[in-house]
C-alpha cells in the first residue's frame, strides 16, 4: 500500500511496522479522490470549501476504519475498496456524502 503525504506517493510501502513507528501520522494510503462541493457560497467557494481544505476519500489502514466520523475531515476507506472505486469512477463523478445509510432522490 502505497503511502502519500501532501498528495504525493512517499515511496514508502505501508506495514504494521511502519504504523506503529509513526502512530501519531494520518495515514493516507492507496489511492485519493479529492472531493470538490457543490454548494456554491458554502463548500464551494465558501467558508467550508471541501477542495480547498483538502478533504479527500482515501485508504487507511484497516484498525483505523472504525465507522464513525474522525481524521481531518476525509473519508477513510478500506484500501481494497478505495482502489476500486477509483477505478470505477471517472473524474466529475458526482459522490453523496451522508451520515444516513440512503441514497438522496437526486443530485444537484
Amino acid at each position: 500500500m502505497a503511502v502519500f503525504a501532501g498528495r504525493r506517493p512517499t515511496g514508502e510501502i505501508y506495514s504494521a511496522t511502519l504504523g506503529k513507528q509513526y502512530p501519531e501520522r494520518d495515514w493516507i494510503l492507496t489511492r485519493i479522490l479529492w472531493l470538490s462541493g457543490l454548494e456554491r457560497g458554502r463548500n464551494r467557494m465558501g467558508n467550508v470549501d471541501t477542495f480547498r481544505r483538502y478533504i479527500y476519500m482515501h485508504g487507511s489502514p484497516d484498525n483505523l476504519i472504525r465507522g464513525i466520523p474522525e481524521s481531518h475531515g476525509c473519508i477513510r476507506m478500506r484500501n481494497e475498496d478505495i482502489a476500486w472505486v477509483f477505478d470505477a469512477v471517472d473524474h466529475g463523478t458526482k459522490v453523496y456524502v451522508s451520515e444516513e445509510d440512503q441514497f438522496p432522490p437526486s443530485l444537484p
